[in-house]
């Protein structure tokens, strides 16, 4: 690509930020098949997978280097991870194992700097920014390889993890990325062009193969490219938006990405051990399900309108396909997806992304799950009002549930969204409203003091029982931080 040498009206000609690299991105590699194998020796070296619940419809959450280099991905089915490699280990996950581990981290982590995020459970960044002559005068790679010293002995001597510094949280995360799984690597000014020569676009955190194709069309092809381009270029022709702005700054090692994000939405799913279609089986899972979401909604201090009941159903002896739309439109979506061919959509930890608008008529585009067989139905509703207790989650959620298709349920999921700020200032015009809001929080007092879910409604005990507290699938750390706050 030949190189943009317009000038840009907002930001010029913008060089290479020259400031000393002083973020560092902390990654700890394939972490909890990584976990497992440093408490159970015997699996080192051996392809592990962990699933939060083994069952023939399980999938890989978390995969060790040997199961990757074989060709083992994050969310593969159980059946094709064991063509693929029929050795593989699978292991059911362990969340106070990782809730330890995690601590840990943050504990190295926060004794260099107090400017710490984790970014999720197996990655955080610490900014050294305003500390360095304080607290640390030592080189970043010193102290980056200290940390890996210290994860190592206190820890596990199993554990690796990449280390990446830059200005900013790209580049140092783009550092961390260059030599698993054990690496440490910088990159600032002196050595910028030359670490993009050596990477693909995709190589790229966000830049996935759509952002590929769009940066294609307009002749960016590598990474150098993408530096070269304008800002215009990539916010009028790529992006269309500012997001073309944060690109171009964000390669050059300025920093756009240090906002806190919006809370799209928070759910939680069950597979069964068995299809049924029998309310005593399914219904304490699911209201178990009901109050773990609630507990999240609290935890995130904001309130929903927005509710989604989601199923995959058996329908291995029906002989119709359905999708019918149910009720009306302006409240509620009910859809039934063969789910052989259709993508899985996420909803099983706390999500963030842009917030669904609050004026959309159904709060959510239609979505569909992929499993190892069955149909993939749904259904959701966007309220007048908020709500956030146990109780009022559970009666908007039973009547989603009890519109579904008379069919075994394979998995069944709860989600809320529309989110907006809890404000508990403000009593409601209702006595017995405000009873359930007060019990709620007295409910909640309880179990932050004597532990999560000490008490929960009777119809749950059977849940509890069963549904086993899980791991995100995808690396949200909120669990583990209401873990500390508990701890």
């Amino acid at each position: 690509m030949k190189t943009d040498n317009s000038v840009n009206a907002r930001w010029g000609q913008l060089g290479i930020n020259p400031e000393e690299a002083q973020i560092m991105h902390i990654d700890l590699n394939s972490a909890f098949a990584t976990i497992e194998q440093q408490a159970r020796p015997s699996l080192r070296g051996r392809p592990v997978g962990v699933t939060n619940r083994i069952s023939k419809n399980c999938c890989v959450i978390a995969a060790s280097h040997e199961a990757k280099s074989l060709g083992i991905k994050v969310g593969m089915g159980l059946m094709e991870a064991r063509l693929i490699a029929p050795d593989l280990f699978m292991i059911e996950s362990d969340p106070p194992k990782y809730h330890w581990v995690y601590k840990k981290l943050c504990a190295i982590m926060k004794s260099y700097s107090p400017n710490v995020v984790m970014k999720s459970i197996d990655e955080g960044i610490i900014d050294f920014h305003g500390t360095r002559k304080t607290i640390n005068k030592r080189p970043l790679e010193d102290i980056g390889m200290e940390i890996k010293q210290r994860v190592k002995s206190d820890v596990g001597k199993w554990m690796k993890i990449n280390v990446g510094i830059g200005p900013n949280r790209f580049l140092a995360k783009t550092a961390s990325n260059l030599h698993k799984p054990d690496g440490l690597d910088k990159i600032d000014h002196s050595n910028l062009k030359d670490v993009y020569r050596s990477l693909k676009l995709t190589d790229l955190t966000g830049i996935a193969k759509h952002y590929e194709a769009r940066l294609n069309t307009v002749g960016i092809f590598t990474p150098l490219d993408f530096l070269n381009a304008s800002s215009n270029t990539l916010r009028k022709q790529v992006f269309h938006s500012v997001i073309g702005d944060d690109w171009y700054q964000r390669l050059r090692g300025y920093e756009v990405d240090d906002g806190s994000t919006k809370l799209g939405h928070i759910g939680r799913q069950f597979v069964l051990d068995i299809r049924t279609n029998d309310d005593s089986v399914i219904l304490p899972r699911f209201h178990y399900l009901c109050e773990t979401v609630g507990k999240k909604l609290r935890f995130n201090q904001v309130d929903a309108r927005g509710i989604l009941v989601w199923m995959i159903l058996d329908t291995s002896s029906q002989t119709t396909h359905l999708d019918a739309v149910q009720g009306s439109k302006e409240e509620r979506t009910s859809r039934i997806y063969n789910t052989s061919s259709e993508r899985q959509m996420p909803a099983d930890t706390v999500m963030r992304q842009e917030p669904v608008s609050a004026t959309s008529s159904a709060g959510w585009q239609d979505q569909a799950v992929r499993s190892s067989g069955g149909e993939y139905w749904q259904m959701r509703k966007m309220h007048k009002s908020t709500f956030y207790t146990d109780k009022d989650i559970y009666t908007r959620a039973l009547y989603l549930f009890n519109q579904r298709p008379k069919l075994p349920v394979a998995t069944i999921g709860v989600t809320c969204y529309g989110f907006s700020p809890t404000n508990r200032a403000q009593a409601s015009l209702f006595e017995d409203q405000n009873k359930q809001e007060w019990l709620t929080e007295a409910v909640d007092e309880i179990n932050e003091r004597y532990g999560i879910f000490m008490v929960h409604s009777l119809n749950t005990l059977e849940g509890k029982k069963i549904v086993r507290q899980k791991i995100p699938a995808f690396g949200g750390s909120k669990y583990f931080e209401l873990l500390l706050e508990r701890a």
